[in-house]
């Protein structure tokens, strides 16, 4: 369990907003049952997770409405998990990069720290496309300089217990095994979003 080192808040505890689509909203199983909400379980009253996941959510819907989302609540982590309805709708990975990257300057700009939530799609794309899909990620996790989870559905993806019957969508089961996923870098960079509030 990862605790603050300060003993007091020198401000309020840091807000993180997810950014996401189906995958993090929870998608054919109870909101509480998500990874999103065990994460605001996990953190209980050290952080504030405000969840703006939206099933269908391409990254050209998320840019489009992410100015104003931040305008209303300035978050302290951005978790940022778009692009698979990009994918699945074959839609240029370019355009797809674009519209990620317009989000993450945003964030910066807010003085927000991004965290970036990796995603692949299934092979019958074909392995061209999948490439220069799975790519933008971390062409933009180097670029930005910012900590990316490669892939939000590692070792559940593949196993069909995990996943619904649409093949998409994780289950309920699941859901624990995607918050360890994320938690590594989220914990990383929770520490320093601490340690810089507190100086």
């Amino acid at each position: 369990m990862w605790v603050s080192t300060t003993p007091l808040y020198a401000e309020e505890p840091p807000t993180l907003l997810v950014m996401g689509d189906s995958l993090s909203a929870a998608y054919g199983i109870e909101q509480e049952q998500g990874w999103v909400a065990l994460l605001a379980e996990r953190l209980e009253d050290d952080a504030r997770v405000v969840n703006a996941s939206i099933s269908g959510e391409t990254t050209s819907g998320g840019a489009q409405r992410f100015a104003e989302l931040i305008g209303q609540q300035p978050p302290d982590i951005v978790l940022l998990e778009l692009g698979g309805n990009d994918g699945l709708r074959g839609l240029p990975p370019a355009q797809m990069r674009a519209n990620l990257a317009t989000i993450i300057e945003q964030s910066q700009q807010a003085d927000a720290e991004v965290l970036l939530l990796g995603i692949d799609i299934p092979p019958n794309y074909g392995q061209a496309y999948r490439d220069a899909f799975t790519s933008v990620f971390h062409s933009l996790a180097d670029e930005y300089d910012i900590p990316l989870v490669p892939f939000l559905l590692e070792g559940i993806a593949l196993n069909k217990q995990l996943m619904q019957s649409d093949g998409i969508h994780p289950t309920a089961e699941a859901q624990p095994i995607i918050l360890d996923n994320v938690w590594p870098a989220l914990e990383t960079l929770l520490e320093e979003t601490y340690q810089a509030s507190s100086q």
